[in-house]
């Protein structure tokens, strides 16, 4: 019977087959212990002399790393394995020899593992990586969808920008200009005046020449929008949905998480309602921590982020940022209007903001104020424009960063490592 090592479970005492490749192996005298994986998991197939015959014991103390082969045994419980279970192999049959496979056991510097990534997915750390962004992605279907919203896909070509064009990647669309989309929002919000409530999930591109660990050309967004809510209303989704991927990686990827050596009380501790500081507070907080430099009318930087992370074991929302560093379209708050309903999500350990939401202007001479402010007046953004002048209502969204919620929930330092194939400034391969 053919199976995959994440069915193990359902066949202890059987004779079972899989279709596996070889991440390491060992042996000690009688006795040679396969490291097999067949990208459901990891799982140790123990092979002994005895059993299977001394031409096959010593083909298996032969085999090479990454070579692919079909593994047939008994599986049995095992509890000092992380997958609770192993296989007593019988026999196997070798389908392709690896040589020379490039990423060996020994440490390899980031540059290397780079440029070896279409090999270096196979390693059981990026595996793990992997997972946690599937379970991530897996939640967040199941959290919208079960709250009612429709998912609706944004143009990835865009004639205009959300935030203006400094840091697009520009082309030619035929003979017009276009670029690579930064965001989805303004998109979003025409589907909530459709929909009621709707979230997109797609690519983004942000030609910004950063080389920071928290930083990728292209990353995927998370981007919900909702009509007839306002900025409270939206920061409570935001706590909900943030509580809900987190407690869902902890019950479903607790193999991976211990393989990256996540320290899980710490997201334990990651359950609504989130604490919640003005920029106001914060500005006085990053000054009472020796950021006597930073003035208000500044945004932050990571360290500024990380320093007001530090005095919280939950992620943080910065509420009401100065309007003139904030987005064109961000409703300003009525009892304050130097400063607007906006919020930023700061994840605990150092990871930074994960999550920029706000309130959207919905008043139209307001928004015909804010075009004449920023040079909005082509045609490129007279559609959105007139969202506020047919049947206008309050609304509200939000933007997540896959990469930076991937990074912080699975505790790795770099964003390079949680994307498939990374876009960093200087890299395009592979």
């Amino acid at each position: 019977m053919k199976t995959t090592i994440s069915e193990v479970s359902k066949h202890v005492g059987e004779e079972v087959t899989i279709g596996a490749w070889l991440a390491n192996k060992r042996s000690s005298g009688k006795i040679a212990f396969l490291q097999l994986r067949d990208g459901t998991g990891f799982m140790q197939g123990i092979v002994v002399k005895a059993e299977i015959g001394e031409e096959k014991f010593q083909e298996a103390k032969a085999l090479t790393q990454e070579s692919s082969l079909y593994v047939t045994g008994t599986i049995v419980e095992d509890t000092r394995s992380p997958l609770g279970f192993e296989m007593q192999v019988k026999d196997f049959e070798l389908i392709h020899e690896a040589v020379d496979y490039p990423i060996t056991p020994k440490e390899h510097g980031p540059e290397f593992l780079m440029d070896h990534r279409h090999l270096w997915l196979r390693s059981s750390r990026q595996h793990a990586v992997m997972k946690v962004r599937n379970e991530i992605i897996r939640a967040t279907y199941e959290f919208f969808n079960e709250n009612g919203y429709v998912k609706i896909d944004p143009p990835i070509l865009t004639g205009s920008s959300a935030e203006g064009t400094t840091e697009l990647f520009h082309t030619k669309y035929f003979d017009e200009d276009a670029y690579l989309s930064q965001s989805g929002q303004l998109y979003m919000e025409a589907a909530a005046m459709a929909f009621g409530r709707v979230f997109s999930f797609g690519p983004t591109f942000r030609a910004e020449k950063s080389k920071t660990r928290r930083h990728l050309i292209e990353f995927w967004m998370i981007e919900p929008e909702m009509a007839f809510m306002d900025h409270e209303d939206s920061l409570e989704v935001q706590e909900q949905y943030v509580s809900h991927v987190v407690q869902s990686v902890l019950n479903n990827c607790k193999i991976e998480l211990d393989t990256l050596g996540r320290d899980v009380e710490k997201l334990e501790k990651v359950q609504a309602p989130f604490p919640r500081i003005s920029y106001d507070e914060a500005i006085q907080l990053l000054k009472e921590k020796g950021f006597e430099d930073i003035e208000w009318g500044e945004d932050f930087g990571a360290p500024h982020e990380t320093a007001i992370a530090e005095s919280y074991d939950k992620p943080v929302f910065i509420t009401n940022y100065p309007a003139e560093i904030k987005a064109f379209y961000m409703k300003p708050d009525p009892k304050r209007p130097d400063v607007v309903l906006c919020a930023d999500l700061i994840a605990p350990e150092g990871y930074g903001e994960i999550i920029g939401g706000s309130q959207r202007i919905d008043d139209l001479e307001l928004m015909k104020k804010r075009y004449e402010e920023h040079d909005l007046t082509g045609e490129a953004y007279k559609w959105y424009l007139q969202l506020r002048e047919y049947g206008s209502v309050p609304h509200s969204g939000f933007g997540l960063g896959l990469e930076r919620t991937v990074a912080w929930i699975a505790g790795v330092e770099h964003v390079r490592e949680t994307i498939p194939f990374p876009r960093l400034l200087n890299r395009l391969y592979p």
